[in-house]
C-alpha cells in the first residue's frame, strides 16, 4: 500500500521509508507542478480577467503572491499562446521570448529546445541576434500593447517598460 507524503506551504515530509522508484516518482510529480504552477496560475487569471475584469487584488488575496507578480504572469501566459508553450523547456525559457510575435517565438523556443540552451543563453542570443544572426526573427514593441499604454516590454523579463 503507498503511503501518502505531507506536504505544506514551506516543506515536503516524507510519512514513509520511501523507495528509491517512489522517491523518483515524487519528483516527477512535484516537477510537473512546479513547471506548470505559473502557466496554470497565468491561465486562470485571465480566465477571471475576461469574465470578472480586473480582479488582482481579490487574487493577490487567495493566492498570496503579490498584485505585480500576478500581473507579470497574466501577461506572461496571455503572450504565449498553449499551442506555443513547451514543456521541456522552462517558465524563464518562455519569459524571454514572451515579448516577441508567436512565430518568433516559436523559433527561438524550438531553437532553445534542439539546443539545450539555459534560458541565460537563451536571452544572450536574443539580445546578440542582430549582431550576426543574418535572418533570424528580430524583437519589436507590440503596437496594441503600446496604444493601450503598455509601451515597450523588456525582451528578456516581459516586465512592461516605462516610458522615458
Amino acid at each position: 500500500m503507498a503511503v501518502s507524503n505531507a506536504m505544506s506551504g514551506v516543506a515536503w515530509i516524507p510519512q514513509a521509508d520511501l523507495s528509491e522508484e517512489e522517491w523518483l516518482a515524487t519528483g516527477r510529480r512535484l516537477g510537473s507542478i512546479g513547471r506548470g504552477s505559473k502557466w496554470w496560475l497565468g491561465d486562470w487569471l485571465r480566465h477571471g480577467s475576461s469574465r470578472f475584469g480586473d480582479r488582482f487584488s481579490e487574487a493577490a488575496r487567495v493566492t498570496g503572491y503579490d498584485r505585480a507578480t500576478l500581473r507579470s504572469i497574466a501577461w506572461i501566459a496571455a503572450r504565449v499562446d498553449a499551442s506555443v508553450r513547451r514543456d521541456r523547456l522552462t517558465w524563464d525559457h518562455h519569459v524571454a521570448v514572451a515579448s516577441l510575435e508567436p512565430a518568433e517565438q516559436e523559433h527561438w523556443l524550438e531553437r532553445a529546445e534542439s539546443e539545450e540552451l539555459e534560458p541565460d543563453e537563451l536571452r544572450q542570443q536574443l539580445r546578440t541576434r542582430g549582431e550576426g544572426d543574418a535572418g533570424g526573427p528580430t524583437a519589436h514593441v507590440d503596437a496594441d500593447e503600446a496604444r493601450n499604454g503598455g509601451g515597450a516590454v523588456c525582451p528578456h523579463c516581459g516586465h512592461p517598460q516605462a516610458a522615458v
